[in-house]
């Protein structure tokens, strides 16, 4: 599917792209402002390929590509980081549902396999509209600097 986006989306595509885990950059605070919230073991940042609008993901600190790799403590810190920004978007946002998921593995799904992650996106009634029917493509209706400043004040 093709993803229509307002044409501030154009400078991250032109801009060189850097090597290595996108979640160990941002944990280093590389890159553009992403991380809306740390805690012990954890961190959450936007997605900025959102399958939709609000789209965020939790990460941990340690480079493990799955959750048998996690400790309990860092499998509870993350799980407790999902529901928070669950409940943030909730409130900033007001979606009808949500999609929470894990993809592992490339052929699970995981676009970056090497660093597991929980997706977190919102969904509204009628939020798969004509766009991806029709012409195969999905409108974001809002800027990431945008839901940034939303989610962080």
């Amino acid at each position: 599917m093709d993803i229509l986006w307002a044409p501030w989306r154009s400078r991250f595509v032109r801009k060189k792209k850097k090597k290595g885990c996108i979640f160990c950059l941002k944990n280093r605070g590389r890159g553009e402002p992403a991380v809306i919230k740390k805690s012990k073991f954890s961190f959450a940042l936007l997605n900025i390929f959102p399958y939709n609008n609000g789209h965020v993901m939790v990460s941990p600190y340690r480079h493990i590509k799955d959750l048998k790799g996690l400790s309990d403590a860092e499998l509870l810190d993350m799980m407790k980081l999902v529901r928070e920004m669950q409940v943030l978007l909730e409130k900033r946002l007001k979606p009808h549902g949500f999609n929470i998921g894990v993809n592992t593995g490339e052929v699970g799904g995981a676009g970056y396999k090497g660093h597991i992650h929980v997706h977190i996106v919102p969904r509204w009634k009628g939020d798969t509209n004509f766009m991806p029917i029709t012409g195969n493509a999905k409108v974001i209706s809002q800027s990431l600097k945008e839901l940034y400043r939303l989610l962080t004040k």
